[in-house]
């Protein structure tokens, strides 16, 4: 009989300041119930939520106020643009 694995749900915050960060800092992170609550005070605060698994895999194991290592810029790239995509459409 195959046992089931519930996948525990991963969430990373980051922050990125153009003229103060050198890269985007993770300011928070965390699996299961702290990930369920960093991602319901992002809704609360209307903070766009980026899925992706791997990348939030990797960013919970850095820690939190933590730049990103360059190896990691393409992907959190990707997300940088996704959010200001949004805040285009939005009009910000």
């Amino acid at each position: 009989m195959k046992k089931e694995t519930k996948k525990k749900e991963l969430a990373a915050a980051l922050r990125y300041k153009q003229k103060e960060d050198k890269a985007p800092v993770v300011v928070a992170s965390g699996q299961g119930e702290l990930a369920q609550k960093i991602k319901e005070i992002a809704q609360e605060h209307k903070i766009p939520v980026y899925q992706d698994e791997a990348l939030a895999k990797t960013l919970v194991k850095l820690g939190v106020q933590v730049e990103i290592p360059p190896e990691l810029y393409a992907a959190v790239a990707q997300v940088l643009v996704y959010v200001y995509q949004l805040d285009q459409k939005a009009g910000k």
